[in-house]
């Protein structure tokens, strides 16, 4: 499972990095119109940088999975594999308000979907595991799931508050979470 996730991440950022056009011209100025798209790929490369690692950390501190496992985990990837298309959306939309919105809804999906993965690893594993007891409260994992609800809602007022609660979200997650990194 973890060499199939780690493959189906490779190629989403393969994907997403193809997205981005070479520009025509050689000086600086052609690269302005392409700066919303640079900086919707960079964002969406540390999600999936952030993903990535913490899917790694979580699945060595799993010792058993099972079919419902397979499946919450095929729920995250399907939600991450939607990130190429909402970063490139937005980035050639110029940080609009439907395609920044989509993007917090992928955002808050691919949360809910690793909470559900987290929660079926628990479920497997039992109460009174080291798995449990690593995983904790998850505030970390509740936490975002509602910073981003408020961020696709704030982008009716203006795209740019819910892109900054997204990078605040990114923010939060940059330092590898490291509850199941003490448990190894």
């Amino acid at each position: 499972m973890e060499a199939f996730s780690d493959g189906v991440l490779a190629i989403i950022i393969t994907i997403m990095v193809l997205e981005m056009k070479v520009p025509h011209g050689d000086t600086l100025d052609t690269l302005k119109p392409l700066l919303p798209v640079f900086i919707s790929y960079v964002l969406s490369f540390v999600y999936l940088g952030i993903y990535w690692n913490n899917h790694h950390h979580m699945l060595h501190a799993a010792h058993k999975i099972n079919g419902t496992v397979l499946w919450a985990n095929t729920h995250l990837l399907f939600w991450l594999s939607l990130i190429p298309f909402v970063t490139g959306w937005m980035g050639e939309n110029n940080f609009t308000t439907i395609p920044v919105a989509l993007y917090g809804v992928i955002l808050l999906m691919a949360g809910v979907a690793y909470y559900l993965l987290a929660h079926c690893l628990t479920d497997l594993h039992g109460r009174d595991s080291e798995f449990t007891k690593a995983l904790g409260s998850d505030r970390k994992g509740k936490v975002s799931v509602i910073i981003y609800a408020i961020g696709i809602a704030l982008c009716f007022l203006h795209p740019l508050i819910g892109f900054s609660l997204y990078v605040l979200v990114a923010v939060i997650w940059f330092i590898p979470d490291r509850r199941f990194e003490k448990r190894d």
